[in-house]
């Protein structure tokens, strides 16, 4: 899993195959680059947009059948050329992250879901075709991992994205439970954030556990990888519990002695 950049998502782990590192690499490559267009620098949003609309040039590049500028859609041709990785999926990130740079706040859960769909799931579904397991039943597995993965990482980075103008939690859920933007901004974990905190925690956990069977399907090195995806989904849910949803002072990260938990009850898990 990387560190700074989809936390959540494996990227040319050790536990993979040694022929599927170099196309998740590239994968994960694309992906940070845009999200950095993004996030990154103090760039105006029509500076963010226009880089992010060079990364889909590249793309259409690639679908008609034309070379690349940059080495990195190069080799990421030749990637999706071999793998037969639908171009569709890269075009959902991209449109992922270039909503991020339009909108901030989430009426709805259905809304924070749609964001998930295009800027998580596409993920999974790609490392899915990297391991020719594209089957229906294994596609909606993966995903509610990671549409799980993703609402997770917006609990715990509630007030780093905050400092960047955003709110990935629903509006109305917020407002049900009486909290504004104001106890976000002094980092008041107190009165009804709990209560709010831990209906999220729940629905997120729930959801994680609904793609985990995707964890036994797999075979070999790319089952144990994916059960160490989904552990560490769990690990940092049981951290937000712990503190009662308080990410404004006990933000949960994995240590090295979680990831020696992780792999343990991972290999168990066959």
């Amino acid at each position: 899993m990387p560190v700074d950049h989809y936390e959540n998502f494996p990227v040319a782990s050790l536990l993979l195959p040694r022929r599927l590192r170099r196309p998740i690499e590239l994968i994960y490559a694309f992906a940070r680059q845009a999200d950095d267009f993004a996030d990154e620098g103090d760039y105006p949003p029509e500076e963010r947009l226009a880089q992010l609309n060079g990364f889909r040039r590249e793309l259409d590049k690639i679908a008609d059948g034309k070379l690349a500028e940059s080495e990195l859609f190069r080799n990421l041709a030749a990637v999706i050329q071999e793998h037969k990785l639908p171009l569709s999926l890269f075009y959902d990130l991209l449109d992922a992250f270039s909503q991020d740079v339009v909108k901030s706040r989430y009426a709805n859960f259905g809304e924070v879901m749609d964001y998930c769909r295009r800027s998580a799931n596409p993920i999974g579904r790609l490392l899915l075709h990297l391991y020719k397991e594209t089957d229906e039943r294994s596609m909606a597995y993966s995903d509610a991992i990671c549409s799980s993965l993703q609402l997770i990482n917006f609990l715990q980075d509630v007030a780093i994205d905050f400092t960047k103008d955003r709110i990935y939690l629903p509006q109305d859920e917020m407002a049900r439970y009486g909290i504004d933007e104001a106890r976000i901004s002094r980092g008041d974990a107190s009165g009804t954030w709990q209560p709010f905190m831990l209906f999220q925690i729940e629905r997120a956990r729930k959801l994680l556990q609904a793609g985990a069977p995707l964890g036994k399907i797999l075979r070999g090195r790319m089952a144990l990888e994916m059960r160490m995806i989904i552990m560490g989904g769990e690990v940092i849910l049981r951290k937000l519990h712990k503190h009662n949803g308080n990410m404004f002072q006990h933000r949960p990260v994995l240590r090295k002695s979680d990831w020696v938990y992780m792999l343990y009850r991972a290999a168990r898990a066959k």
